[in-house]
């Protein structure tokens, strides 16, 4: 900061800025509350579907989290502005006090050419940098340089406050090159401070590992853990590391050795793992020049070698630090499609395996020990699973093409001839690829690859990160969402032992079923017409014909996840349906040749029917696995059961999802919790184990013998009806009557398909008891 340029600032511009930051933060916190509290709400209370479902309402929610975003953005643009005005203002104020106090001792202070300035007393002349030219007293000589070096002192400050507050305005303005960010910060100190502590953890991570301290190692990791979701702190952290520096950090971090740092704290990779991760992730949504720069390299190093005389490549160790946080889907999307290129290369189109097992000198690139971490593919699908538009974008995208070179063939036609195939990424990697044989640090088998991307399909097909639930803000299924689960229920229909041979993907998948009861319940009902009005969904439906539904949903029943998902689901839509029709009585039939309470009496007999028949299919396929384990799962299937309450009864019951307020959600799913509904009362007792009637008796059972089991659906669906016709204050007894006898249909239905759909196994004749 040049010392005239200080002292004899004006700043009225500045003043003139501040003042419109403040009006822009205060103009745009009304809008924002109005898109909140008005576009959003009159949105979210619209009955949506078809494109309105799919398109209008995501564009509103993102519309609403623009303007929170500019809110943000101003508000802490406005905080830095007025903070560096205010201090420089300061500054100004002390260095003119500084030189009126000098004058007073006679002591003259002039600007020089460059921007300094000279001191003098008398006949003694002193430049900031300089002892004195002129003889004087040694009290003058004391004078001089105390006004000189208190002068200089603001001035180092003024330069740093000027300096700090122009990094972070541009570093801010910098993270979004399209909207806005969601940084906020609440003065300029603390934007700066995110900004220093970035550049020097940064020094640490370019270190040579085998020099890095235990108390580097610690300040690195604490660092990480404290400040990865700031975004200018990850951006400039990433940035100052750049894309190869940060593959040779880990890498060569974690490579076999004996050093004092491994010894040390070789217990707490796993936790560096995940913040660096975490960090990386924050700054990959980052659109300055540097994280661009960091992005396009990092998609290019990974299918190199990481070193000159390595076999592990970009891909291996870059997807090891993917499997923590929400990385930015444009960034997932180049980096899915060079992998999958890679991919191809590596397996000849996917004729045979790939990626190596680790050697001995090979880095131990995943420190989590759920697996080695060599296959880059295990962490991708890790951080897709958080993703969910990039996961539903990488899965739909073509693998090969019916032109390339492949040894893939189907009879498309029914004529015996097996031709050339089409293959989505989907298509491959769920039903094709060879996934590498891999451990876990215990030396079991590794279940990692597979299930990652089980969860990366759950976030695909639901539209929501994988173990989450949908909300009211999650959008309706699309119609790439849609076809992705018509894909995964005609594979499993058709090979049974991609789920069957890998149950421990039952629980994703039984998910992606209960939130999917819709399109299940429509594969199911032999009434196709009308049946948008009896089950109606909100976004695309899912076209899939009967016996892979029944055998997608048998398969479901043979693990307690998968059959703890699809029971409670089921349930919970039912009673949510019945809820809605006995609100709506004219909603699906408006005979006039009939009353309407006949009329809804036909609507919800329907209903209770397919009930009925999910609840034989899954029952049919967990009564085959305990005759399989002889009953030694049962108590499995009531904990996966018990386990589920969490998700039914706190934000989310899966439901209808059409435009009444209380049921409005994504393409299935009734958002906004289920107090006060039926499902309430419903699923909250059947999670526990045990519904009961009026005279105590236990109607639900968890694990009791088939015929036990079919008893205790048609009552359950008898109280459903009660329960909801009563929340509805439209009541009708012969209306619950007649439920029952409908379920027992549905569950004969199951009993038919079973036979028919399910070749080899058959229905099995009961649960085995708990013993």
């Amino acid at each position: 900061m040049d010392f005239e340029s200080l002292r004899f600032a004006k700043f009225g511009q500045l003043d003139a800025a501040v003042t419109d930051w403040s009006t822009m933060v205060s103009n745009l916190a009304v809008l924002k509350d109005d898109a909140r509290d008005g576009l959003k709400a009159a949105a979210d209370k619209a009955d949506w579907s078809g494109d309105n479902a799919n398109v209008t309402k995501g564009f509103v929610d993102k519309t609403v989290r623009e303007f929170d975003d500019a809110h943000k953005q101003a508000k802490s643009l406005w905080n830095i502005v007025k903070d560096t005005r205010d201090e420089l203002k300061a500054y100004q104020r002390q260095l003119n006090e500084a030189v009126e106090r000098g004058t007073a001792k006679n002591l003259r202070v002039a600007a020089t050419s460059g921007g300094g300035f000279v001191v003098t007393a008398g006949s003694l002349y002193v430049a900031p940098t300089m002892g004195p030219t002129a003889p004087g007293s040694s009290e003058s000589q004391h004078d001089v340089n105390a006004l000189r070096g208190e002068l200089q002192k603001i001035l180092d400050k003024a330069t740093e406050s000027d300096h700090t507050g122009s990094v972070a305005l541009r570093a801010l303005a910098d993270q979004a090159e399209l909207g806005f960010t969601g940084a906020e910060y609440k003065d300029r100190d603390s934007a700066d401070k995110a900004i220093k502590q970035a550049d020097e953890l940064a020094a640490i991570a370019k270190k040579n590992p085998d020099d890095l301290t235990a108390k580097e190692f610690d300040k690195l990791n604490t660092g990480l853990k404290k400040m990865s979701s700031d975004e200018l702190f990850s951006a400039r952290f990433a940035e100052q590391l750049e894309a190869q520096g940060t593959l040779d950090f880990w890498a060569e971090l974690n490579t076999p050795s004996s050093t004092d740092l491994q010894r040390a704290r070789g217990d707490q990779f796993d936790e560096l793992q995940k913040n660096l991760s975490l960090t990386l992730a924050t700054a990959s949504h980052s659109d300055s020049s540097g994280m661009t720069k960091w992005k396009h390299e990092m998609v290019e190093l990974g299918s190199q070698p990481i070193s000159k005389n390595s076999g592990t490549v970009g891909f291996q160790v870059m997807s090891n630090l993917m499997r923590w946080g929400n990385y930015d889907n444009s960034f997932l999307n180049e980096y899915g499609n060079e992998l999958i290129k890679t991919e191809k290369e590596r397996t000849d189109n996917g004729r045979h395996g790939t990626w190596n097992t680790p050697a001995p000198m090979d880095p131990t690139l995943n420190r989590t020990g759920s697996d080695s971490g060599m296959d880059p593919m295990t962490g991708f699908m890790k951080a897709l699973s958080s993703s969910p538009d990039a996961a539903t974008e990488f899965f739909s995208d073509t693998f090969l093409t019916k032109d390339e070179d492949h040894e893939f063939k189907e009879d498309t036609d029914g004529n015996n001839k097996r031709e050339m195939r089409e293959l989505t990424n989907f298509d491959y990697l769920f039903g094709e690829r060879d996934w590498p044989e891999d451990q876990t640090d215990k030396g079991d088998d590794s279940i990692a690859g597979r299930n990652n991307m089980a969860l990366a399909i759950e976030a695909a097909t639901t539209g929501h990160p994988a173990g989450e639930m949908p909300t009211e803000d999650t959008p309706a299924h699309n119609a790439q969402q849609a076809a992705l689960t018509k894909s995964l229920i005609e594979a499993i229909s058709e090979k049974p032992a991609l789920l069957s041979g890998h149950s421990y993907m039952s629980d994703s998948i039984g998910q992606i079923a209960a939130e999917y009861m819709p399109d299940i319940h429509r594969s199911l009902n032999a009434n196709q017409e009308g049946e948008e009005n009896l089950f109606p969904i909100a976004g695309s439906a899912v076209a899939v014909d009967e016996p892979d539904t029944a055998r997608f949903l048998y398969l479901l029943g043979q693990n307690p996840e998968g059959y703890a998902a699809v029971s409670v689901g089921q349930h919970s839509y039912t009673t949510h349906l019945m809820e809605y029709h006995f609100r709506n009585p004219d909603a699906f039939i408006t005979d006039p040749g009939f009353s309407q309470n006949d009329n809804l009496k036909q609507t919800i007999t329907l209903t209770a029917e397919v009930a009925g028949e999910i609840q034989g299919t899954i029952g049919a396929g967990r009564s085959y696995e305990a005759e399989l384990e002889g009953g030694a799962k049962d108590a499995d299937y009531n904990k996966a059961i018990e386990t589920t309450s969490t998700w039914v009864g706190s934000t989310v019951g899966i439901g209808i999802g059409i435009g009444t307020a209380p049921m409005l959600g994504p393409g299935g799913a009734v958002a906004g919790g289920v107090a006060g509904t039926a499902a309430d009362e419903i699923i909250g007792a059947l999670t526990e184990g045990a519904l009961k009637d009026s005279s105590g008796e236990v109607i639900y059972r968890n694990g009791q013998e088939m015929g036990a089991t079919k008893v205790s659906t048609y009552e359950l669906v008898e109280t459903a009806a009660k329960t909801a016709g009563e929340r509805s204050g439209n009541p009708s007894p012969n209306i619950v009557a007649s439920v029952a006898s409908a379920a027992e249909k549905g569950f004969n239905s199951a009993s038919a398909n079973t036979h028919s759909y399910i070749d080899g196994e058959g229905m099995p004749t009961k649960l085995e008891e708990k013993k």
